[in-house]
């Protein structure tokens, strides 16, 4: 008969793993979103600008982004890029955690290539007539999308950048291939040293599913509060 063990990984040494895993996983996805979320606006205003220049660039990054595996991306910046560095640049960040700096930039740029196509949506779903209002008024193109565009195009693109929220949060899981000791990391060495595979990634599946469950909670509540206002 199968006998299962929790009580021995939420204690001692194995529960500060877990905790050290928890957090760096939200760290690795907070910093993440965050940069990825201002990457996006400036992607997206970049690619609805009209220069052909801006367009073609930004065209190519999230086309690179959205089409490679986040794997290759993640090796591409851990093992290629530093290649390309000079030796005191590749030394400061070795020093500072590589890894981790490393897994941050991929997972960044790959969210913010996704969330910069939703928020594009939202600026194309917008009446011509604000774009005019703007240029009106004798605003800049970017005082008028920093101040009239990006601002509705993102609460109209809430739903969808949620979705992308969580993938994020998911994806924060591949860092462990090149060594960032987040959640997933934890639990395979607590597997490698005990043996209990299935109680080390059972917690690990109930910490993911709780924080997207967390993320799911705040989008929805954040929705129903843009339609309250009447924001659509």
């Amino acid at each position: 008969m199968i006998s299962l063990d929790f009580a021995s990984l939420l204690q001692g040494k194995y529960a500060g793993w877990l905790i050290a895993g928890a957090l760096k996983t939200i760290l690795l996805f907070s910093v993440s979103w965050v940069i990825a979320f201002l990457l996006s606006l400036v992607i997206a205003a970049l690619r609805s600008c009209g220069v052909k220049l801006f367009q073609a660039l930004m065209f190519i990054f999230v086309g690179y982004h959205r089409n490679v595996p986040g794997l290759v991306q993640l090796f591409v910046w851990y093992f290629g890029i530093p290649q390309l560095l000079p030796q005191d640049s590749q030394s400061w960040i070795n020093a500072n955690g590589s890894e981790f700096i490393y897994g941050c930039i991929a997972l960044s740029l790959n969210a913010a290539a996704y969330m910069s196509e939703d928020i594009r949506s939202g600026i194309r779903s917008l009446p011509t007539a604000q774009f005019e209002a703007a240029r009106a008024l004798g605003l800049t193109y970017l005082s008028s999308m920093r101040k009239i565009i990006l601002p509705q195009a993102v609460r109209i693109a809430v739903p969808p950048l949620v979705n992308q929220t969580l993938g994020l949060l998911k994806s924060t899981s591949l860092a462990m291939i090149i060594g960032v000791a987040e959640m997933t990391y934890t639990s395979h060495q607590i597997e490698n040293e005990n043996f209990k595979t299935f109680e080390a990634f059972a917690i690990a599946s109930i910490f993911y599913w709780s924080c997207s469950f967390f993320l799911i909670a705040i989008g929805t509540a954040l929705s129903r509060y843009l339609r309250s206002t009447g924001v659509d």
